[in-house]
């Protein structure tokens, strides 16, 4: 093998190595993303029990998300944990049966309800928040507020905007 053919056949061997080593890097990344989201979605649950609110589920807080924005349907519900109208149906009849929310007549839409949290779903949304800041004053205890706060503005730069979902239903 020629000299230049050498220097070319180690050049790949390397970039190949580098390429490699940066899929590793992005696997890692991407798993710890993962399991920061499942380690606040399962701390925020833990307190949301351990505040008396036990008969709920994580799904539940998702479909609290958009309930508590005002002016949701079941529709509305569907679309923002990305499942069927049947399934949010039964979602937010449950969470009527529990007393977390109510339905009302839509102004516009005689076949349609707009939902509301009730007082009690109200207190379970207020215990979750609480559950949310004591987890980011831990990270901020571990990691420092300046870098909570890059963290947070990077994520803001490359993650969209959109609804929260549950991962896993």
């Amino acid at each position: 093998m020629r000299e230049g053919e050498m220097q070319r056949t180690a050049g790949r061997r390397q970039a190949a190595a580098v390429d490699q080593a940066a899929r590793a890097d992005n696997l890692a990344l991407a798993t710890l993303l993962l399991s920061a989201a499942t380690a606040l979605v399962d701390g925020i649950h833990s307190a949301v029990m351990a505040a008396g609110f036990d008969d709920l589920r994580p799904t539940h807080g998702f479909a609290f998300v958009r309930i508590s924005a005002g002016d949701a349907t079941v529709g509305d519900v569907a679309e923002h944990l990305g499942v069927t109208k049947q399934a949010a149906s039964q979602l937010v009849d449950e969470l009527v049966r529990k007393g977390y929310v109510t339905r009302r007549p839509h102004p516009t839409d005689a076949r349609a309800r707009l939902l509301a949290l009730t007082p009690h779903g109200w207190a379970c949304t207020r215990a979750a928040d609480r559950a949310m800041a004591d987890l980011m004053e831990g990270w901020a205890a571990v990691l420092g507020a300046k870098r909570v706060a890059a963290l947070r503005a990077d994520l803001a730069r490359v993650v969209p905007v959109g609804p929260l979902r549950p991962a896993a239903w």
